[in-house]
């Protein structure tokens, strides 16, 4: 929400009357983890990587989306209108990263040999571990700097980064290792 300071420059102040976070963010980890078994299963009918590049696209998109929505509603006299575009846009990410790690741990199982799968493994839940840990942070202190689309935007760029990583690797002609 903006306001206007005694000089006339417009700032960006909490909205008082915002829904209590606490009340909804149970949504979004319980989508993502719920939806899990059906990247993988997904994975299995057409491929872990094709599932991943669609994944990895789509959560490009929802996060620019939802950076452009959280920074309307910064900029609006009435940012709860954007609330429920912006619960749905969230709830979109975390379906695809449910989606998206399914079909990660599924492709592990295709591209390893029986010696490197358990390392690998447990190597991805250690990343996995570290990126639900980094991203709150990173979204609490772009919220805490006024700025949260700058998170979306970063991510955006993360997974835009991961879409390319999983194409040379497993899809363009002549990949190392052919994972459809």
């Amino acid at each position: 929400m903006m306001e206007a300071t005694a000089d006339g420059t417009l700032i960006r102040v909490a909205n008082p009357e915002a829904p209590s976070a606490l009340t909804w963010a149970w949504i979004g980890p319980f989508v993502g983890a719920l939806i899990r078994p059906l990247g993988g299963w997904i994975s299995d009918k057409v491929g872990g990587s094709i599932v991943t590049q669609i994944i990895s696209a789509v959560m490009v998109v929802a996060s620019i989306a939802t950076g452009y929505v959280m920074m309307q509603a910064y900029n609006a006299t009435d940012p709860n209108q954007f609330f429920w575009l912006f619960l749905l846009l969230f709830i979109v990410l975390f379906a695809a990263s449910g989606i998206g790690n399914g079909s990660t741990f599924r492709s592990i199982g295709v591209i390893f040999d029986q010696q490197q799968k358990g390392p690998v493994l447990g190597w991805t839940s250690a990343v996995a571990a570290y990126g639900a840990f980094i991203a709150p942070r990173v979204m609490g202190e772009q919220i805490q700097a006024g700025t949260p689309e700058l998170a979306m935007y970063g991510f955006a760029v993360f997974y835009a980064i991961c879409l390319v990583i999983n194409w040379w690797f497993y899809l363009r002609k002549g990949a190392y290792v052919k994972n459809p």
